[in-house]
C-alpha cells in the first residue's frame, strides 16, 4: 500500500494559502479517481481508493504544519508502512510557480511539515515539491506562504494540479520518474513553464 500525504493546515481561513498547495494537489487526486469520501483517522483526514491496481491511503494531516509528521507516524505503524512507502506533497519556495520537482530522501529546507515529518518518520520517504516561489524579503517568508494564491496563479495552478492528479497512478511505481515525466507531457500540452529560477515576490503583510 503506498500513504500519499498532502501538507498543509486545517481550518477554511487556510485553505487558499500557498502553504497548502499539498492539500490542494491531494484533494484533486481524491476527486479525480472517485476516493472514498474523507473520514477523520490519525489526526488526519484519509481517503482510501486504488490508483491503478495499487491501493492508495491520502492523508491530509489536521494538527496543522508543525506537527504533521505525528499523524503519518500513527499511520505508518498501524499499516506496518515503511517511510520508503510514504510520498509528500508539499510547497516549495525554492521552486518557481508551476514548477515541482520529486526527491527521495534529504534535508527539509526549512519546512517546517518536513522537519515534523522527519522527527516522526526519518528522511528517507519521497517528495514531490510544488513551487510556489519566495518572497523578495527573507523575513516575509511566513507571511508570504500563509498568504493566498492570487487570482493570476490560478492560470499556472489549476492545470499544475490538473497534471499531478492525472499522472497520480504513477505515484505508485518504486520510481517515481515516470510520474514527473508524466506531469510535464500533460503541463507541455497547456501552457509553457515558467524559468526554473524562482522569481521573487512580494509579500503582503498581515495586518
Amino acid at each position: 500500500m503506498r500513504l500519499i500525504v498532502g501538507l498543509g493546515n486545517p481550518g477554511s481561513e487556510y485553505a487558499q494559502n500557498r502553504h497548502n498547495v499539498g492539500f490542494m494537489a491531494v484533494d484533486e487526486i481524491v476527486r479525480r479517481h472517485n476516493f472514498a469520501a474523507y473520514k477523520q483517522k490519525f489526526n488526519a483526514l484519509i481517503s482510501d481508493g486504488r490508483l491503478g491496481t495499487e491501493k492508495v491511503l491520502i492523508m491530509k494531516p489536521q494538527t496543522f504544519m508543525n506537527l504533521s509528521g505525528q499523524a503519518v507516524g500513527e499511520a505508518m505503524r498501524f499499516y506496518k508502512l515503511e517511510a520508503d512507502d510514504v510520498v509528500v506533497l508539499y510547497d516549495e519556495i525554492d521552486l518557481a510557480p508551476a514548477k515541482f520537482r520529486i526527491k527521495f530522501g534529504g534535508g527539509v529546507a526549512g519546512h517546517n511539515g518536513l522537519k515534523s515529518m522527519s522527527q516522526h518518520i526519518g528522511n528517507d520517504y519521497h517528495r514531490v515539491r510544488i513551487g510556489v516561489g519566495r518572497p523578495v524579503q527573507k523575513n516575509q517568508v511566513a507571511n508570504y506562504v500563509l498568504g493566498n494564491f492570487g487570482k493570476a496563479d490560478l492560470d499556472w495552478l489549476v492545470p499544475l494540479l490538473d497534471s499531478i492528479a492525472d499522472a497520480a497512478p504513477k505515484l505508485t511505481l518504486e520510481k517515481l520518474n515516470d510520474f514527473k515525466v508524466a506531469v510535464e507531457q500533460k503541463l507541455a500540452k497547456t501552457a509553457p513553464l515558467e524559468e526554473d529560477k524562482p522569481k521573487p515576490v512580494a509579500a503582503k503583510k498581515k495586518p
